[in-house]
């Protein structure tokens, strides 16, 4: 567990945690090791953000001190083995307070260092729920800006079959059609192999 902390409050850079994972892939890449990485964001009390960082390491392999070896030149970093990792990242995303605002650039948390098969496992959990029951893991879905999510191998663009609208403080969400069936070409254990995507008015 890498603790990641600021020197100042307003000195965060969108730029920063990219470059010191960078730094620490090529630290292991040169010993011959993937870095396996999570990491989540948190905000201070006094205003700054602060970055816990996960990292899966090797037995009898320690990682340097990060502003040691000048990779985070930005304040102070601390680092403690993990005995329940998971629990402890979650525990800084409960806590997480952003009425104050989040820096501008910033986001909350982040991961990398996947097997194939895991890195389209977690593309998939990240898919809208009602895009999981028609594609498979494996299919690789883009969000383009005023079209819609589009699936980059066969290019099917499938629009959301949830209508939102907002009035005043109060958010709906009504459901106008359904899809029927599953798309094609698509592998892997959620998968809905079937015919081409149809879909059908909602009754109101």
């Amino acid at each position: 567990m890498l603790t990641l902390t600021y020197r100042d409050v307003g000195a965060f850079e969108p730029c920063h945690i990219s470059l010191l994972i960078k730094h620490i892939r090529q630290w292991l890449q040169r010993r011959g090791y993937r870095m396996l990485y999570v990491w989540v964001a948190e905000l201070q009390q006094r205003g700054a953000l602060h970055y816990h960082v996960l990292i899966w390491l090797p037995k009898g392999l320690t990682l340097p001190k990060p502003d040691k070896q000048g990779w985070w030149p930005h304040g102070s970093t601390r680092i403690e083995w993990a005995k329940r990792p998971i629990g402890y990242l979650c525990k800084y995303v409960s806590k997480l307070d952003i009425a104050g605002g989040l820096p501008k650039g910033a986001r909350l948390h982040g991961a990398g260092g996947f097997v194939q098969a895991a890195q389209q496992i977690r593309q998939w959990f990240n898919l809208p729920t009602w895009l999981k029951h028609l594609a498979g893991v494996g299919s690789r879905f883009v969000r383009v800006k005023g079209v819609g999510l589009v699936d980059r191998d066969s290019g099917v663009c499938v629009q959301s079959p949830w209508r939102v609208s907002v009035s005043g403080k109060r958010v709906t969400a009504q459901k106008v059609f359904e899809y029927i069936g599953g798309m094609t070409n698509v592998a892997g254990p959620y998968s809905f192999l079937g015919r081409p995507t149809l879909f059908a008015p909602v009754a109101p």
